[in-house]
């Protein structure tokens, strides 16, 4: 089985089964250390993750889950997916409890996300406004750039405990939900990046660390056609 991604890539399936992801979850699990994240180049960051449907019994998904959370403080970022630990299963955590300055926090509509374990995780957009801000992620250690995603979002998921929920989620919060359930279907951020944003981690914070991406898009030559970060594009990009 194939996936046909965003951008157009085909991602396969995963190929480990259910007996492989346990074995892998355990590993990471009895061992002393915390795992590394995955980084990109990985054929795990390409695959379509297998669905949870039991692979863990419930005391194997809780330690799991908490050492994602583990690694995801630790690293720090505000968003993690089990593929990342090398793990093709369809679990992420989020969380992202960071204090910023207020500018940066009202250009982004960042607000912070309570911890969330999410199990199947799908999204879809409401409405169709977008907005573009830098992004990075602990899989492309490094680098940032520029991602147009939909900023509202109906976000479907199962928690850890088997129970449906569904949350509405926009700015910021919906960006990390985004991101993160994109690792799931195979698909980085760069994937959707406007290239010529592409910065260094020391590039950004030197020259585009400002709340909005006015400067950048001018100096660089991206997103030309735009006024500021938030917009409705001519070719919306659909969730997975």
């Amino acid at each position: 089985m194939t996936h046909l991604s965003d951008s157009g890539a085909t991602a396969p399936a995963t190929d480990f089964t259910p007996v492989r992801i346990r074995d892998a979850v355990r590993r990471i699990l009895d061992a002393e250390a915390m795992p590394p994240i995955v980084q990109a180049g990985h054929p795990v960051l390409r695959q379509l993750a297998a669905p949870f449907d039991g692979q863990l019994d419930a005391a194997e998904l809780g330690a799991f889950i908490a050492r994602m959370r583990e690694v995801m403080h630790a690293a720090p970022g505000v968003g993690l997916a089990a593929p990342q630990l090398g793990i093709p299963l369809r679990v992420a955590v989020l969380e992202d409890q960071y204090t910023i300055d207020p500018a940066s926090s009202a250009a982004r509509d960042r607000e912070p996300l309570e911890f969330l374990a999410v199990l199947n995780p799908r999204y879809r957009p409401v409405g169709t406004e977008t907005a573009s801000f830098y992004e990075g992620c602990l899989s492309v250690s490094g680098y940032q750039a520029v991602v147009s995603r939909h900023r509202q979002i109906e976000f479907t998921y199962l928690t850890p405990e088997g129970q449906p929920n569904r949350q509405l989620l926009s700015g910021w919060q919906a960006r990390i939900a985004q991101h993160e359930t994109d690792h799931l279907d195979g698909t980085l951020y760069l994937d959707r990046a406007e290239l010529r944003s592409l910065s260094s981690n020391a590039e950004h914070s030197a020259r585009w660390a400002q709340p909005g991406i006015d400067e950048a898009r001018h100096t660089l030559g991206f997103l030309p056609d735009q006024d500021n970060g938030t917009h409705a594009p001519s070719a919306q990009r659909s969730g997975s």
